[in-house]
């Protein structure tokens, strides 16, 4: 008969393999989700006595904590729209291909709003999972459609009646919302609150018991493929923006890699790190890459030279944040101390962290050399070397003390999350809307 194995939302497939492994979900779970997890394919009674821990092996992480991750690997709110008006419209033009005159028309099909409405209105947990068998019985698929009896399917792409293989109204309710790449749908699940602790389990216990497979093919974390190289100006970025990732994203910290540093920074400097970028465009190097500058006018000058250049979809510079505590920030010049805005100018990453810390007097910049390109002055924050030293003395600990001000460094890895996920949103193609079924 064989062994399922399935990826589980609340106890819902959202997609399986019989025997092989099928797809590999490790990406969307860390080594800390490796757990043993009760399993339906388990005769507990039949196997008492025996210690049922291999057999229940597998990864569980709540769907919240899901989320970040699939966001990185390319699934989003927008590409979960993109991937359903794709859908959508190809099974419209599939209907409209074979239909003939004296055919009903063909309904009008969910806009994506609508569908979200749908899969959102309904929360996992609220479902009967109870087994039911013999479909071909009315009553008993009256039983397993539940509360979607009377339904018009028709107006979801793709259904056709005869396809849906469900025996609960739980499966049944899957068998209607999973028309998409498995990670799209749980993407969309993820959007009704009551969900948001909802168990993603990948189970493979059973299936290496069996003898199908063995446990090194579950391995977990981040592929090399899916990893983001991040570019800096200098050291100091590197080690600041590995230990804020650490810190403060720990779950989602291994998709990002960092250039070697623990010797010299090969590429230090804004004209080298602009060079670097030209040259990996030109040699066409498949990594995802993303080009951090600092917000000052050494960055400024460099982030509007890389824009001249044609980087592919893969790769992306960026600016640290502007940030209105930059607005009005002391600032030491020819003209004695004045409050000036700093964006642009002066807000390398030291600037986005706690700067009244270590007992020092206020922070302020010191304005340096003319950028005559620019129009405007550079400048560096004084003693910066202290304030990283004091972040990289910093523990989850002492940060959940809260005595750290870390929210201008977690602006930092907002923006560069959301930079990283454009990355894996824009190399989506709608044609892989055609191979769903291998899902």
């Amino acid at each position: 008969m064989g062994t399922e194995i399935t990826l589980d939302v609340a106890g819902m497939s959202v997609t399986y393999s019989k025997n092989p492994r099928g797809i590999d979900h490790g990406s969307i779970f860390q080594e800390q989700d490796r757990k043993a997890i009760k399993s339906d394919q388990l005769d507990y009674d039949e196997e008492e006595g025996e210690d049922p821990t291999p057999s229940e092996m597998g990864f569980t992480r709540s769907l919240k904590h899901v989320v970040p991750r699939l966001e990185l690997l390319g699934f989003n709110l927008e590409r979960v729209r993109r991937e359903y008006d794709a859908v959508a419209q190809n099974w419209l033009e599939e209907r409209q291909s074979l239909q003939d005159g004296d055919d009903e028309p063909i309904p009008d099909l969910m806009s994506f709003a609508e569908f979200l409405a749908f899969a959102t209105a309904h929360p996992l947990d609220s479902l009967d999972h109870t087994f039911i068998s013999g479909t071909e019985d009315a009553s008993e698929a009256k039983k397993i459609r539940g509360r979607f009896e009377g339904m018009q399917f028709e107006r979801i792409p793709t259904y056709r009646s005869y396809d849906v293989q469900a025996y609960s109204e739980r499966s049944f309710f899957g068998a209607l919302v999973g028309i998409l790449h498995p990670y799209s749908v749980l993407r969309l699940l993820a959007e009704a609150k009551a969900n948001k602790d909802a168990p993603v389990v990948w189970q493979y216990g059973p299936l290496v018991q069996a003898g199908w497979t063995t446990e090194r093919e579950f391995v977990p974390h981040a592929r090399r493929t899916e990893t983001f190289l991040i570019a800096t100006e200098g050291s100091s970025d590197v080690h600041i923006l590995k230990r804020a990732l650490a810190l403060l994203r720990p779950g989602i910290a291994d998709f990002f890699r960092f250039i070697d540093v623990s010797e010299s920074h090969p590429f230090s400097g804004t004209g080298n790190l602009v060079k670097f970028a030209e040259g990996l465009a030109k040699i066409d190097v498949q990594n995802q890459v993303v080009f951090v500058f600092d917000n000052d006018a050494e960055g400024l000058d460099a982030h509007q030279r890389l824009s001249t250049l044609t980087l592919p979809v893969n790769m992306r510079g960026i600016m640290l944040p502007e940030l209105e505590e930059f607005r009005s920030f002391p600032a030491q010049g020819p003209e004695g101390l004045h409050n000036s805005d700093i964006n642009r100018r002066a807000a390398a990453i030291e600037c986005y962290l706690d700067l009244d810390v270590g007992g020092r007097p206020p922070a302020r910049v010191l304005w340096t050399n003319y950028k005559k390109s620019l129009g405007t002055y550079q400048g560096a924050l004084e003693y910066k070397d202290s304030y990283s030293k004091q972040f990289l003395q910093q523990t989850a600990e002492t940060l959940a003390e809260g005595t750290y001000d870390v929210h201008k460094i977690e602006a930092v890895l907002d923006l560069l999350i959301a930079e990283c996920t454009a990355i894996a949103v824009d190399q989506w193609d709608p044609i892989d809307v055609e191979l769903r079924g291998a899902f």
